[in-house]
Formats: structure tokens, sequence, C-alpha cells
């Protein structure tokens, strides 16, 4: 789904925040549920950590899955959008998801530290990291 950031919109998965003696497994599933309507075998494929130098940093658990059950419905907070893999809007991306997008995609574990600077409401990327298991 598009998220409006400052005048630009983004393409953004489905999840939030870890609710206190929840899981991130959890909270992924009850997201998926919450915003989409549908339930999945997710399965842990990657972190992320975001760092905005003097300000802030979060720590995101990314999930996967093949296949999910239900009917897939719009919410308050997600107005679900679907692609196909060869044509995924990555131009219309978070500046970071093109770099491991395609490690979730060929079901690489991945890890990605980004390092952003905020100028007034924009996030501009500084520098990224990206490690993967062998």
């Amino acid at each position: 789904m598009p998220q409006l950031t400052g005048r630009v919109i983004r393409y953004n998965g489905f999840g939030g925040k870890v609710e206190s003696q929840e899981s991130a497994l959890e909270a992924a599933l009850r997201e998926l549920q919450e915003e989409a309507g549908i339930t999945a075998p997710l399965r842990h494929a990657g972190t992320l950590l975001f760092v905005v130098a003097g300000e802030k940093w979060a720590h995101i658990d990314i999930f996967r899955a093949d296949e999910y059950s239900g009917t897939i419905t719009e919410s308050d907070e997600m107005r679900p959008e679907w692609f196909d893999i060869a044509q995924l809007p990555v131009d219309d991306m978070w500046d970071t998801d093109r770099y491991w997008l395609p490690l979730l995609l060929a079901k690489r574990q991945f890890s990605v530290r980004a390092d952003f600077q905020r100028q007034s409401e924009e996030y501009i990327l500084q520098r990224w990291w990206v490690g993967t298991d062998t």
C-alpha cells in the first residue's frame, strides 16, 4: 500500500508495532489479519535496522509467506495491492527496499542497516550495509 511521507507516496508492507507480551511473529500475524483480513504461515526472513542520526532508530523483523488463507480485504490502515514479481514498483518503495527485497524473494536470510539524515520532512539515505547467510 502506498503511504504518504511528506509529498512522496511509498509502497509499504503489512506490519506495525509489537504490543507488550507479544513476539515479533505474533505481532506480524495480528497485523496481517487486522490490515488485510488474511492469515499466513509466516517465517522470519530478515532484520532491518534504520538509524536517523541524532534522533531515533528502529528495528524491524521481516517475515515472508508463500501462501495465505482468507479473503483479502481493505482496512483503515491498508489498501492491499499485488504486483507481479517481475514488475515490482521499486521506484515507489522505500530507498533501501531495492537492496533487501531481492534477498527476500530469493528466500535468503538477511540483515540490513540503513543510516538516514533528516532534512525537513524527508529522510535521506546516507549509507547502508547488507549481510546475508551464505
